[in-house]
């Protein structure tokens, strides 16, 4: 069907097939790098100890009751790294790993306490160390709406640090839930969140952040 000229002008014809303002993002909550398949034992247990895995779960089950969209992203490579640059000393590391996050592999799933659902979105990196650059997550969210980010997952060391300074940089808001991220050691996550990602996020813990939701 032809589109009229006057009502496109007019920005009239503009649609989503879909769409939201705030949507909750992981990051690489993967059975591989937190869960029971984890190659860095360190990362797990600050996990398991902040139960940062469970906090983050919530926050998908309050998103998806408020209709916002949950974005899982997530680290996998090919089994010989093709298309994947190493080029940094943790990509190094990860090279020496046997099968380390290995698209298709049981390592790569999101791990089971976030609950992921079909109608969840997965956006995939095979290089880098934070989300946006190379993928397709941008154009995902302002194809949705999105202008607000909900952040969850690991670590605030590195992936969380730049999943929030790249989103910041590309014009979204965020809110990063406290018990939901992890870091190590724990001091210094603690010290990233306050003086670094504090500068360009609210931060808020799980259950401040369901208060505050609206009901729709």
């Amino acid at each position: 069907m032809a589109i009229s000229l006057p009502e496109l002008l007019l920005g009239n014809c503009y649609e989503r097939g879909r769409s939201a303002t705030v949507a909750v993002v992981t990051m690489e909550l993967q059975r591989g790098v937190v869960g029971d398949l984890a190659t860095f034992p360190a990362l797990r247990d600050a996990i398991c100890d902040t139960h940062a895995a469970q906090h983050a779960g919530e926050l998908c089950r309050l998103g998806r009751d408020r209709g916002w969209p949950i974005v899982h992203c997530v680290a996998e490579f090919e089994p010989d790294w093709a298309g994947s640059v190493i080029n940094t000393p943790l990509h190094r590391a990860m090279r020496r790993i046997p099968d380390h996050l290995v698209r298709g592999s049981a390592a790569s799933e999101v791990v089971p306490e976030v609950g992921q659902l079909p109608s969840d979105f997965v956006v995939p990196r095979m290089t880098g160390v934070s989300p946006f650059i190379g993928t397709g997550l941008d154009q995902l969210l302002r194809s949705l709406g999105v202008t607000v980010l909900v952040v969850t997952g690991v670590s605030v060391n590195l992936g969380v640090l730049g999943l929030c300074i790249e989103a910041a940089n590309l014009g979204y808001q965020l809110v990063v839930g406290v018990d939901a991220v992890a870091g190590t050691p724990r001091d210094y996550a603690d010290a990233v969140l306050q003086q670094s990602i504090g500068l360009i996020a609210t931060l808020a813990t799980t259950e401040e952040i369901t208060k505050a939701a609206p009901l729709v």
